[in-house]
């Protein structure tokens, strides 16, 4: 079946071109790069995997509930709309919601699949050009799993948001080869990586908790080359040149916070424009969701030196600016370890299984069965 028939919504024609500025760079030094680069890289290579093996497809996945999600999470409850819903309807929010937020992801992975290979044609140096190659790859299997999800275990897709769309236009079309990594390593990732923590961390589904937690993984290596690359650069830069990326993280920002609105999931069911976003302002629950996706951006555009008055005062306007003092090295860490404890508890899962087999075969042999 094709992608085009499961969309709830008409997602245009069949490609989306944003045009390429800026120049391919090559660099005749070969020599040893950075080590704290390389060493990434290095781990970029180590830490490869197959989401065909390494995530168990056979879990089930009830489509009108794939994520678990209470009803107080949904920004139609307590409306006048909600008492009208019966089960089979509220049901059929759940699927339309955990579609559009994956489908939002699904197609934040192909920016970012793009963005890598930008910054292996555009940045200057042989280090952060072998870092991204891998980054690419990571994104292609990123773009292929919650592809699969959405295809095999909900049936439904939603067409990219116009906010997240504007901002990966705003960083495919800028010459600077900086861009896309402020774009999507810092802004686009690092929301991802809060928007998929919350859930990871929520869900009691066990399939959706492992993509996550997979995806995760690789996205904080992601986040850590960005901060590197970026840190070391930003240094150069004259005050103006700084300010002028911190106009593009403020105006990023917004629009990723505005995304978060899912009214096109409420439009869908025939509410108005207007009421649906006047429904989704007042949900506490998203409220809150919207507050703690920054949680990754704000002390990562700190680290890498952009906290000018403006920028501060932006994140002051949004209740975020006290998180530009969180550890994001511990979060990263924690991503980590959370994927590899899954990992453990999963293989020590099927390694009783084969000792519980082994020990009813050897019993069936000494019984004669």
């Amino acid at each position: 079946m094709s992608t085009h028939d499961l969309y709830a919504l008409d997602p245009g024609g069949r490609h989306w071109q944003v045009p390429a500025t800026g120049a391919a760079r090559f660099t005749w030094e070969y020599d040893d790069g950075r080590d704290r680069l390389l060493a990434l890289y290095q781990k970029g290579k180590d830490k490869q995997w197959d989401g065909l093996t390494r995530i168990d497809w056979d879990l089930e996945v009830d489509p009108y509930d794939p994520l678990g999600t209470p009803d107080e999470a949904m920004s139609l409850y307590g409306t006048r709309h909600w008492a009208k819903l019966t089960d089979k309807d509220k049901g059929e929010l759940r699927r339309h919601y955990a579609s559009w937020q994956f489908s939002q992801f699904l197609h934040g992975e192909q920016g970012a699949m793009i963005c890598a290979a930008r910054i292996v044609e555009s940045v200057p140096d042989l280090d952060a050009k072998f870092y991204s190659a891998t980054q690419t790859m990571d994104e292609a299997r990123h773009a292929e799993i919650y592809g699969r999800f959405l295809h095999d275990k909900i049936g439904l897709l939603y067409p990219i948001n116009d906010n997240l769309r504007s901002l990966l236009d705003d960083t495919l079309s800028d010459s600077r080869w900086d861009m896309p990594y402020l774009g999507m390593q810092v802004l686009i990732e690092g929301l991802a990586l809060a928007a998929f923590g919350m859930i990871r961390d929520t869900t009691d589904k066990p399939l959706p908790k492992q993509i996550l937690a997979y995806v995760m993984q690789d996205e904080a290596r992601h986040v850590a080359f960005g901060r590197m690359a970026l840190r070391d650069y930003y240094r150069q830069l004259t005050d103006a040149e700084l300010r002028e990326r911190e106009e593009f993280v403020i105006e990023g920002c917004y629009l990723m916070r505005d995304r978060l609105r899912g009214t096109e999931v409420l439009e869908n069911f025939g509410i108005p424009r207007a009421e649906a976003q006047e429904y989704s302002e007042r949900s506490e629950f998203l409220a809150l969701f919207r507050r703690l996706l920054f949680s990754r951006i704000v002390p990562c555009v700190k680290d890498i030196g952009l906290w000018g008055r403006r920028l501060q005062e932006a994140y002051v306007d949004m209740g975020v600016f006290e998180m530009g003092d969180a550890n994001l090295d511990l979060l990263m860490t924690q991503d980590e370890e959370i994927a590899e404890r899954l990992d453990a508890e999963r293989f020590a899962a099927e390694e009783r299984e084969r000792v519980a087999e082994v020990a009813a075969a050897v019993e069936a042999g000494a019984t004669g069965d």
